[in-house]
């Protein structure tokens, strides 16, 4: 397979310009290294390296010192104290686009340690591949709705992203073929990522819950975060989950969505959703193998509105100016999927898995836009049909092809 260019590759040159460290930040797998490697930086070790990594923890500073830079130091989430030498380093003699880090925690993880490096780090979150990194298309999907559709007003596209759906985003299960390897790469993938990242991060003393958690908490992404009762049926006190809960954010593999509020919207509902940042691991996690099995899984419903809320967050990532996003539900169960916060405007998108779509689709847009009439831009209805319709003034129908 051909090296697919990510969506964020020109912003990394950017911050080599003004930072003397550059954070590439990410899950396990993501391409994190590849992208570093992809920088024209020659030098490159990695901390995986048991040689290294014990150089490194005896004597930080003459490691620093005596690495040839610029630099790229792979895995650096497995020795965070590595950063203070780096901030001394630094502070001597400031030389910008010196350290390349890539890390499969990000540095909220490690809160003290980021904040002595404020000022003299730059941070990009790389997330598993979007279907426009994966078609190599340049648009931003994030960008795209912050301007005008009318230009894509009956063009068509390809309606089945279902495969999509079912693989996610991780580069290595695109060149696979074989259901059979593709189960056991995700297998090896959890069972990595939770006795390496996780055990890393966390002072975990009984790996049978953990794991536990993680599957009841994945299981329920694109739902509300019902905190008491994933506590309940996990077994943990309130501390242990959420220790835990803080891992799997630190480490990518789950984000809460926060509702949307402006001082005028009332009775809005304050709790956070959940969302997997992978639908191929979400997918495997539940047993659900194919297009046949999706169709028919109660499921179905939440994968997709993960599946969006994913295509969302890789394009807010790489955009040309990142939106606040949110969920929009009051108490009377009016319900909007996603809102995307321009600052000045407001885009409100919802999912609609079927091929048509019909001027209901969109009441509950019709109130909030009533609700923030000033501030409302456009309505937009995700659906599985393959024509970008436009239904109102301010009110359009758009095919998941579209995302690709």
């Amino acid at each position: 397979m051909k090296y697919l260019k990510r969506a964020i590759r020109e912003e990394l040159e950017e911050y080599l310009k003004y930072f003397p460290v550059l954070l590439i930040s990410g899950a396990r797998q993501v391409g994190k290294s590849t992208l570093a490697l992809h920088l024209g930086i020659e030098n490159y070790i990695t901390l995986d390296d048991i040689n290294i990594y014990e150089m490194a923890k005896n004597d930080p500073k003459g490691f620093i010192e005596n690495l040839e830079k610029p630099v790229i130091i792979d895995e650096a989430q497995r020795l965070p104290e590595l950063m203070i030498t780096l901030k001394e380093h630094i502070d001597k003699k400031r030389i910008n686009g010196e350290f390349v880090l890539t890390g499969s925690a990000s540095l909220q993880g490690f809160k003290d340690i980021s904040d002595s490096l404020a000022g003299r780090i730059g941070i990009v979150e790389l997330y598993p591949f979007s279907l426009k990194e994966k078609s190599q298309k340049a648009e931003n999907i994030i960008d795209i709705f912050g301007g005008s559709l009318d230009a894509y007003i009956l063009k068509k596209y390809n309606s089945d992203i279902f495969e999509n759906i079912l693989d996610g985003g991780y580069l290595e299960i695109l060149k696979i073929d074989s259901q059979k390897a593709k189960y056991l790469w995700f297998s090896s993938y959890i069972r990595t990522y939770i006795e390496s990242d996780a055990r890393e991060l966390a002072n975990i003393r009984n790996l049978d819950k953990f794991v536990k958690m993680y599957r009841l908490c994945m299981i329920r992404s694109g739902n509300m975060f019902n905190k008491n009762e994933l506590q309940k049926e996990a077994g943990l006190d309130n501390r242990t989950f959420d220790s835990y809960f803080a891992v799997m954010e630190h480490t990518y593999q789950m984000q809460k969505l926060q509702p949307f509020f402006k001082n005028q919207l009332k009775r809005l509902i304050k709790t956070p959703k959940i969302y997997a940042t992978d639908t191929g691991v979400l997918n495997h996690l539940l047993q659900i193998n194919s297009k046949e099995e999706l169709e028919k899984s109660h499921y179905k419903g939440d994968i997709v509105e993960t599946f969006i809320y994913d295509e969302l967050l890789k394009a807010n990532s790489s955009a040309s100016k990142k939106v606040g996003l949110y969920y929009y539900r009051t108490s009377d169960k009016k319900e909007i999927d996603f809102i995307l916060d321009y600052g000045q405007k407001i885009v409100a998108v919802e999912i609609k898995a079927s091929k048509s779509v019909s001027k209901s689709d969109f009441k509950h847009i019709y109130h909030l836009q009533k609700e923030i009439a000033e501030l409302f831009d456009k309505g937009i209805v995700l659906y599985g049909g393959d024509t970008v319709l436009k239904l109102d003034d301010k009110m359009y129908a758009v095919p998941f092809g579209f995302l690709g």
